[in-house]
C-alpha cells in the first residue's frame, strides 16, 4: 500500500521539474456554487498538464538498464508529453502510441520533445493494446499512463500542494479517466486528513470508474462518447482500483454540454484555456450539495487545439443564446429587408449572417424566407428581439444555428 513516505519522496523528486501552480480563488464559480472555489491550474504546468508529475517520477525510479531499452507508452496526449519530456531529461528513447483522434497540438508537442509518435486506434484503449504489442516485440519499457501506483504517487503530489496552500480544504474535485490522478490525490489527501472529501468527476459518456464502482469490479464500457478526449477511457486501472474504492467519496458525471459552458466561463472569467477533460472539476462544482465549503478544483490540463477550441466557443455561445438564428417570412419587395434590419437594430441586435431564400413558396412575391443569425447579450435579450419581430408582424421562428 502507498504510504506518506512514498508521497514525500515523490514530492521531492517531482519538484525538480514541475512549475509552481498556485491556487487561484474564483469569485465567479464561488458565487454560482455557494462555496469558496479554488482552482488548481495544472493547465499552466510544464507540458500543459499534470501528467509530467507521474511520468517523471516513474522514470526516475527505473534502472539504467530499463531506460536504455527505450520507453513506450500509450496516451491521448498529456501523458505522452510527460513521458516524452522526462525521457528527454533522462536521455532515453521514447515511443508514444496515440489514438488517431488525438488533437494535432498534442501530437506536435509530443514530437517536439524528441519522441517518436505512432498513431493507432480511435480511443486510448486501442492505442494501449498496440503499445503493449510493440513493447513485447521490441523490448521497450512500458510506462502506463494511470494503472501504476508509482505513476499515481507522482500525480498525488498535487494534493500535497493543495493542502499546504489551503490547509482547511473541505472538498477536492478531481477528473477521472483511468484513475491514476484520482488515486494519487485521494490516497494522499486521506493520509493527511481523512475528513477531506475527494470526489471524482467523469464525462457522462465515459464513466468507466463510476460503473466499475457500482459493479464492485473493474468494468469495461462497450464504447465511449465524449468531447473530453483526455478522459475517454473504456477500462479503468486494475492495479489502482482498490485505492479508488477505499479513498474516493463519490463520483459525479458531467455532460458535454456542461463542459462547453464551463469552457466559456473559464475563458471569460479567468482568461484561461483549459481542455475539456481539465474542465470536469469546475463543471461538476455546480452539482455539489454542500455550501460555504473550501473546494479545490483540479484543472488537469490545457492542451487544446484551435479547431476544437473554435467549435466549443461557437457551441457555447449558441447554448447561452448569445448567438441564435431566426426565420421570418416576408413579401419579396423593396424595403422589406431594411425594415427587418431596422427592427433588429432598434433592439441592439447584431446581425452576423443573412440567408435569403426566394423559393420557400410558389408565389415568391407573396412570401420569401429570411434567415438571420444574430448576436445577443443572452436569453433575455434574445427574447426581447423575438418580441419586437413578432410585434412587427414577421412571425419569427427559431431555427438551428449553423455558423
Amino acid at each position: 500500500m502507498l504510504t506518506r513516505e512514498d508521497f514525500d519522496e515523490a514530492y521531492n523528486v517531482v519538484h525538480q521539474v514541475t512549475l509552481e501552480t498556485k491556487l487561484v480563488y474564483s469569485d465567479y464559480f464561488s458565487q454560482v456554487t455557494g462555496n469558496r472555489i479554488y482552482l488548481k491550474p495544472e493547465n499552466l504546468q510544464r507540458t500543459g498538464a499534470y501528467k509530467v508529475r507521474g511520468a517523471y517520477y516513474k522514470i526516475s525510479t527505473l534502472s539504467e538498464e530499463e531506460r536504455k531499452k527505450g520507453l513506450i507508452t500509450a496516451s491521448a496526449g498529456n501523458h505522452a508529453q510527460g513521458v516524452a519530456y522526462a525521457a528527454k531529461h533522462f536521455g532515453c528513447k521514447a515511443v508514444i502510441v496515440m489514438p488517431t483522434t488525438t488533437p494535432l497540438i498534442k501530437v506536435n508537442r509530443t514530437k517536439s520533445y524528441g519522441a517518436e509518435v505512432v498513431l493507432h486506434g480511435d480511443v486510448y484503449d486501442d492505442a494501449c493494446d498496440y503499445a503493449l504489442k510493440l513493447a513485447k516485440e521490441n523490448g521497450y519499457t512500458f510506462i502506463h499512463p494511470f494503472d501504476d501506483p508509482v505513476v499515481a504517487t507522482g500525480q498525488g503530489t498535487i494534493a500535497m500542494e493543495i493542502i499546504k496552500e489551503l490547509p482547511l480544504v473541505d472538498v477536492i474535485l478531481v477528473p477521472i479517466g483511468g484513475g491514476g490522478l484520482a488515486t494519487g490525490v485521494s490516497t494522499l489527501a486521506k493520509l493527511i486528513n481523512p475528513k477531506i472529501k475527494v470526489i471524482g468527476v467523469e464525462p457522462a459518456g465515459a464513466n468507466c470508474m463510476q460503473v466499475s464502482l457500482k459493479n464492485g469490479e473493474v468494468t469495461t464500457l462497450d464504447h465511449v462518447n465524449t468531447i473530453a478526449d483526455g478522459t475517454a477511457v473504456k477500462t479503468p486501472g486494475e492495479h489502482i482500483f482498490p485505492y479508488i474504492k477505499k479513498n474516493i467519496d463519490d463520483i459525479l458525471t458531467v455532460t458535454d454540454d456542461q463542459l462547453i459552458v464551463a469552457f466559456l466561463d473559464m475563458v471569460e472569467n479567468h482568461k484561461m484555456i483549459v481542455e475539456n477533460s481539465g474542465l470536469l472539476s469546475v463543471a461538476a462544482a455546480r452539482q455539489l450539495k454542500c455550501r460555504n465549503k473550501n473546494v479545490a478544483c483540479i484543472l488537469s490540463g490545457g492542451n487544446m487545439d484551435i479547431i476544437t477550441m473554435s467549435s466549443v466557443v461557437q457551441q457555447g455561445l449558441i447554448m447561452r443564446d448569445r448567438i441564435f438564428t431566426v426565420s421570418v417570412l416576408l413579401p419579396d419587395k423593396p424595403g422589406e429587408l431594411a425594415a427587418v434590419a431596422d427592427t433588429i437594430a432598434k433592439e441592439q441586435g447584431n446581425v452576423i449572417k443573412l440567408e435569403h431564400n426566394q423559393f420557400v413558396a410558389v408565389n415568391r412575391s407573396a412570401q420569401v424566407e429570411l434567415r438571420i443569425t444574430l448576436e445577443a447579450f443572452g436569453s433575455d435579450h434574445k427574447n426581447q428581439i423575438m418580441d419586437a419581430l413578432e410585434k412587427g408582424g414577421y412571425q419569427p421562428k427559431i431555427v438551428r444555428t449553423v455558423l
